[in-house]
């Protein structure tokens, strides 16, 4: 017992610990009914229940073998595929979203969930199929299997959760040993694409890039969001007005203040000083999955702690982007941060995986991909 506490990454588990903390103290003073203790009412004790969920699951995906894990890829995918066509069949819509299956009082957004599966079957599959396809048949393959689940969200529509989706195959892709060629036509491809997805976006989704651009010119329309996000960042100064005393998210001009926009919440009651410990915690969290990633046993751990790396920093940037006014209001919740359990526990099941990947590895900084310690890397795939 006591060397699997010696093998934890705990820079890694605190720094994730440390801004789930900081959520939920956010949380707990803008409670809804004003007793935090209520289930019912209180996002700050519905939280909490989640996050003993999420660390629960945290505990259990650490000692279990990711290359085993892994090697269920495949059927995690298909059941993503399901979980998304039942989704717009079945789901509840939500701030305008089909991607939420309600069960009484229990809400969950199959989305999340489906991040995690696409960064496990990504791994299996570049792995087993290095060796089977051409480079540039297996970037194809993979990118059109990912377009399906990209494609699934953005009917909900979910433009954040499919950003997020893209960017992890983009993320996996680039570091799996492709060649530089290769690199260049992928991004010129990514930049058409984008510049031609304007035009199919929905029209909430092109008000909201308008918006970031000129907030401004609709300051009790489209651009109200960002316009209170940046007051309430603004406002907090360098120590904040203090935890409950914040004017914007206290007396409800800050809309979504416990999801998109918590991050402004807490900047306003506790400052630069609060906000700053935040940022350094994820850059500590990011930095560690980072070498985690360099010291992975096999080349399946070091994809899934670099898809890890994409699905957190991709989620941070947005967020805290979008709070500041520097990006377009996208949707994305800030990890460990947000109130939501569906993000929450896969917060923390990706975590889970990451100090998997760190229990099983070993110094392979030197290692290219491709190379592998043993044959019986493949054979569990």
């Amino acid at each position: 017992m006591v060397k699997r506490l010696l093998q934890t990454d705990w820079l890694l588990v605190l720094s994730a610990l440390f801004v789930f903390g900081a959520g939920l103290l956010s949380l707990y003073s803008i409670s809804v009914t004003g007793d935090p203790w209520s289930v019912s009412g209180s996002y700050f004790l519905r939280q909490a229940i989640f996050g003993v969920i999420g660390i629960v699951f945290m505990i259990c995906f650490q000692f279990l073998d990711y290359r085993h894990i892994v090697r269920y890829g495949t059927h995690l995918y298909f059941v993503s595929i399901v979980f998304l066509v039942l989704v717009l069949l079945f789901g509840r819509t939500v701030n305008g979203t089909a991607g939420w299956f309600s069960l009484g009082l229990l809400r969950f957004q199959p989305v999340e969930g489906v991040k995690i599966a696409l960064i496990l079957f990504l791994a299996r599959f570049i792995v087993a199929k290095r060796s089977e396809l051409g480079e540039w048949v297996r970037i194809v393959a993979s990118l059109v299997l990912s377009s399906l689940l990209i494609f699934l969200v953005l009917k909900q529509p979910d433009l954040g959760s499919a950003l997020t989706l893209a960017a992890i195959w983009g993320g996996i892709i680039l570091v799996s040993g492709i060649r530089p060629r290769h690199i260049l036509v992928l991004f010129l491809t990514g930049v058409a694409v984008a510049s031609a997805g304007w035009f199919f976006l929905e029209g909430y989704q092109r008000d909201r890039i308008e918006t970031f651009l000129h907030p401004e010119s609709d300051p009790r329309g489209s651009g109200y969001n960002v316009l209170q996000a940046m007051v309430a960042v603004g406002s907090g100064g360098v120590s904040g007005k203090g935890v409950g005393y914040g004017s914007q998210s206290q007396l409800n001009f800050l809309p979504e203040k416990h999801t998109d926009f918590i991050f402004a919440t807490i900047t306003e009651e506790l400052g630069l000083v609060g906000a700053g410990a935040i940022l350094f915690s994820y850059g500590v969290f990011l930095f560690r999955a980072w070498r985690i990633a360099t010291q992975a046993k096999d080349n399946a751990g070091y994809l899934i702690a670099v898809g890890a790396q994409v699905y957190f920093a991709v989620q941070i940037f947005v967020n805290v982007g979008m709070n500041m006014g520097l990006l377009p209001v996208a949707g994305l919740p800030a990890p460990f941060l947000s109130y939501g359990g569906s993000s929450l526990i896969a917060s923390f099941v990706m975590t889970g995986l990451l100090l998997s990947v760190h229990r099983q590895g070993g110094d392979r900084e030197n290692r290219s991909f491709g190379s592998v310690s043993s044959p019986g890397d493949f054979s569990l795939l």
